[in-house]
């Protein structure tokens, strides 16, 4: 048991600090790590959260999306009913943040989502040491191992370069993945205007306002087949859909950790499958798990048993948490993007 947290139905739950950590149902108290749907839902009395979750919120919700907001700048400590509450970066998107819970000397993280690999569009994760360490398991499996995104957005720019006369339409979610694929391609020299489908304007703008360069952006608007040969970011979800025919035969691509799962392209309607996820993979999971020192380690949201076995080998007590409301934090978002 952590000394700090317990599980309730709503979810992680601190009684010192009368809060609970992204909770599924609306709360009298909540701590937000990030702005996907999954993790972050309005109807809450009091928010804590980083400023940049906050306005992501109340770009998704609209500006009464809870009683009363409290940002919290990265490393900032707050005491609430006895605890030392701080947010440290995650490495996730825009504002995502690990909580660290500190009381009578011990320590405890909640990490939401995290990966390890450099992102052009958020800050990077910030390793905590702690005693329990509480880990998502999206790709918490072996097979997962996500290769550098710079090498995938090669894919992407060599499939550009083959087939010059061919839209490329990149499926993207609406929060992080979208802004992270435009700034992967700036990063590898890509210069021309990237075009986006109204559901990622409002986030991806945003991003731009928080001084991230994504370069020239454009609205697809109403245009079609003038657009052959230029690169569009939409949802996942239109890619199979009757949208997507107004640019002729575009190649289809998909941004996500899931495409290293063919099954899960074939789904998806990618022709190009870019393994290019927010997330830590099996490698960095079990890395995070062994560095942060921490003898507990509590598994949401994933594959629970694989990363709790990894764990229970190599010393560490671990127990899946089993929580039900949460996704892999993208197919979550793709969901929401009717209200961006």
């Amino acid at each position: 048991m952590s000394d700090l947290l317990t599980l309730t139905q709503e979810g992680l739950y601190c009684s010192q600090a009368s809060a609970h950590i992204d909770p599924i149902k609306p709360v009298q108290r909540a701590i937000i790590t990030h702005g996907h749907a999954d993790h972050a839902r309005a109807g809450h009395g009091a928010v804590l959260a980083s400023r940049q979750t906050l306005e992501i919120m109340a770009i998704r919700y609209g500006e009464n999306f809870c009683g009363t907001a409290q940002p919290a700048d990265y490393g900032e400590r707050l005491t609430i009913g006895g605890v030392s509450v701080s947010l440290h970066p995650a490495g996730h998107v825009l504002g995502s943040a690990q909580v660290l819970l500190e009381a009578e000397g011990r320590r405890t993280v909640v990490s939401g989502d995290y990966k390890r690999q450099k992102d052009p569009t958020c800050a990077g994760f910030e390793l905590i040491r702690c005693d329990t360490f509480v880990t998502e398991a999206t790709f918490g499996l072996p097979v997962f191992r996500h290769p550098p995104a710079a090498q995938e957005i090669a894919k992407l720019l060599s499939s550009h370069d083959l087939f010059p006369e061919q839209t490329h339409l990149v499926g993207a979610y609406a929060l992080g993945k979208a802004q992270r694929v435009i700034g992967e391609l700036r990063a590898a020299g890509y210069e021309k205007t990237i075009y986006l489908h109204g559901a990622l304007e409002k986030l991806t703008a945003y991003y731009q306002s928080q001084g991230i360069d994504l370069g020239s952006v454009e609205p697809v608007a109403k245009r079609g087949k003038e657009l052959q040969g230029e690169i569009i970011l939409c949802p996942p979800g239109q890619l199979a859909d009757r949208w997507a025919r107004r640019f002729g035969d575009p190649v289809t691509a998909m941004a996500s950790g899931w495409m290293r799962v063919r099954a899960r392209a074939r789904q998806r309607g990618a022709e190009l499958p870019l393994i290019l996820s927010d997330h830590a993979d099996w490698d960095d999971l079990c890395r995070t798990i062994l560095e942060t020192g921490a003898e507990q380690i509590w598994v949401t949201h994933g594959a629970e048993e694989a990363l709790v076995h990894w764990c229970e080998l190599n010393g560490r007590k671990a127990r899946p948490l089993n929580m039900i409301g949460y996704d892999d934090g993208e197919d979550a978002d793709n969901a929401a993007t009717a209200e961006v």
